[in-house]
C-alpha cells in the first residue's frame, strides 16, 4: 500500500502560493486528479515508473508525461543523444547542422510537404503555424475544431461567446487579457460535423484559415477529413492539422497520413522528442516562405537539444516498430478493460484508438466524484491513474497485467460505492476539478 506523499503535497500547497496556477500546465494541476491527496512531484522517472518525493514509487498508466514520452521516461538512447550534444555545446552564435537533418527528416516522412520552421512547445507552433496561414491568405477570420492551446488567437473564440471552447477538451477557458477586437476571428466547429464548418463558411465571407485536430478520441465518419479539405479548397483557405497530440502516436509521422488527407501545414510536438522540448511546423512550399513575410524568431529555438532528441526519438520509433506495439499493448488494455467494466457493470465509456484511450463515466453528475475515486483507489494500489491512457512503448506486460488485477478491484469498490450511494463519502479530499479555475 502506498503511503500518502506528504512531501509533495507540502510543495504543491507552497507552489500555489508563489507560482500562479502552481504550475506551467493546467494538465499537471493535482486538482484536476486528486486534491489534497496527488502527489504533485517527481524526484526520478524511468520507463513508466516514476519515484515521488516521498519514494513511493508509481506506475504511471495514465499520460506518460501528457502525452510527451510515447518511448518511456529516460529512453537510454535519446538520453544519450541528448548528452553528446549537450557535451558539444547546446548553443552557439552559429546554428546547429540538426535542424536541417530534422527539416529534412520531416518533409521526406510527409511528401506532401516542402519546408519546416521550429519552436519548442506545441502551443507556440499552433501560434506561428495560423500567423503563417493568415499571412498567406491576408484574412483574419479562422475557423477551428479542436484543442489548440493557449494563445490569443485561439481564446479569441470565448470573446464571441463565453462557451464557445467548452466542446473542445477544456471547458471553463478565461479570454482575460485577450484583445476584445479580436471578438468574431476565430469561430469554432465539432468534429464529424460538417454542417458547421458549411455554415461558418457560408455566413464568412472573409474565413482564411481552417484549423482542426485530425484525430483526438473519435475517427472520422462520413469522409469528414475529405470534406474539410475540400471547403478549404474551395473557399481558398489554409487548412492546419494540429497533430501535437496524435503526431508519432499511432504511425511514424502525422496520423493524417494513415486517412490520407493533407494539409496545408502540420504541427507536431509532445511525442517527436520523447520529453525534450521541440516542436515542428511543416507544409508547402507557397504557404511555408509567408513565415518570411512576418516577423517569427526566438533564441532558443535553434538550440540543439531539442532537435537532437528529435530525431533520435524518430529513429527509434522506425527501427522498433514502436507504434505496431503500442497499438498491439492498447488492444490488449482495450479488451480487458471492457471485459472489467462489464464484469463489475460499471457504465463506462471508453473511446479513441488502442494507443490513446479516454474514459468516461455516465452517471450524470456523479461522474467526477466516481472519476476521483478511482483515481484515490488507484494511487493506493501504486498507479497514477485518470480518465485515459496515453499507451507508451515502455508499458511491459507485468506492470500492465498488475494494473488490470487492481483496477478489477477498485472496480468491485466502485460497484459497491455505487449501489450504497457512498461514493462521496469513501473520498478522503475534495472531488477533483474539471476545466480551468482559479486555484487561489
Amino acid at each position: 500500500m502506498i503511503k500518502r506523499s506528504k512531501k509533495g503535497i507540502a510543495l504543491w500547497n507552497k507552489a500555489k502560493k508563489i507560482i500562479p496556477g502552481g504550475t506551467q500546465l493546467l494538465s499537471k494541476r493535482s486538482e484536476l486528479f486528486l486534491p489534497d491527496q496527488w502527489p504533485s512531484y517527481f524526484k526520478k522517472a524511468n520507463g513508466c515508473e516514476i519515484v515521488d518525493l516521498d519514494g513511493n514509487k508509481y506506475i504511471d498508466m495514465y499520460s506518460m508525461g501528457i502525452g510527451s514520452c510515447i518511448l518511456g521516461y529516460a529512453d537510454k538512447d535519446v538520453n544519450k543523444a541528448v548528452k553528446k550534444v549537450i557535451d558539444y555545446g547546446s548553443m552557439s552564435t552559429l546554428n546547429s547542422p540538426e535542424e536541417v537533418e530534422l527539416a529534412e527528416f520531416l518533409v521526406k516522412l510527409h511528401p506532401w510537404a516542402t519546408k519546416a520552421r521550429f519552436a519548442r512547445t506545441g502551443g507556440e507552433a499552433m501560434a506561428i503555424a495560423v500567423r503563417i496561414a493568415r499571412a498567406h491568405k491576408g484574412r483574419e477570420k479562422v475557423a477551428f475544431c479542436g484543442y489548440h492551446g493557449w494563445s490569443d488567437w485561439y481564446l479569441a473564440s470565448n470573446l464571441s461567446h463565453e462557451r464557445n471552447l467548452d466542446g473542445h477538451l477544456l471547458p471553463g477557458l478565461n479570454p482575460t487579457g485577450v484583445p476584445r477586437g479580436l471578438a468574431g476571428t476565430a469561430l469554432p466547429f465539432n468534429y464529424n460535423k460538417i454542417e458547421e464548418l458549411e455554415k461558418i463558411v457560408a455566413e464568412n465571407s472573409d474565413l482564411g484559415v481552417i484549423v482542426m485536430e485530425p484525430f483526438r478520441y473519435q475517427e472520422p465518419k462520413d469522409s469528414f477529413l475529405q470534406k474539410v479539405r475540400e471547403i478549404a479548397d474551395k473557399i481558398g483557405a489554409v487548412l492546419i492539422f494540429d497533430e501535437v497530440s496524435s503526431g508519432f502516436r499511432f504511425n511514424v509521422g502525422g496520423v493524417h497520413m494513415l486517412y490520407k488527407v493533407y494539409p496545408d501545414i502540420a504541427v507536431f510536438a509532445k511525442g517527436m522528442s520523447n520529453g525534450f522540448p521541440m516542436s515542428a511546423i511543416i507544409g508547402k512550399e507557397d504557404v511555408m516562405e509567408s513565415a518570411q513575410e512576418t516577423f517569427i524568431s526566438s533564441t532558443y529555438w535553434t538550440e540543439r537539444a531539442g532537435p537532437a532528441a528529435a530525431i533520435a526519438t524518430i529513429k527509434k520509433m522506425s527501427q522498433k516498430k514502436v507504434q505496431k506495439e503500442m497499438d498491439k499493448t492498447g488492444k490488449y488494455l482495450l479488451k480487458n478493460l471492457e471485459r472489467i467494466k462489464s464484469k463489475h457493470n460499471i457504465r463506462m465509456e471508453i473511446s479513441g484508438k488502442p494507443a490513446l484511450l479516454h474514459f468516461n463515466f455516465e452517471y450524470g453528475e456523479m461522474n467526477r466524484a466516481l472519476q476521483t475515486l478511482l483515481t484515490q483507489e488507484m494511487l493506493k494500489e501504486g498507479f497514477l491513474c485518470s480518465a485515459g491512457i496515453y499507451v507508451s512503448f515502455a508499458f511491459k506486460k507485468t506492470y500492465i497485467d498488475k494494473y488490470l488485477k487492481s483496477i478489477d478491484k477498485v472496480f468491485g469498490i466502485l460497484r459497491k460505492a455505487i449501489d450504497q450511494n457512498t461514493v462521496n463519502k469513501l473520498l478522503e479530499g475534495p472531488v477533483a476539478q474539471s476545466g480551468f479555475k482559479r486555484l487561489t
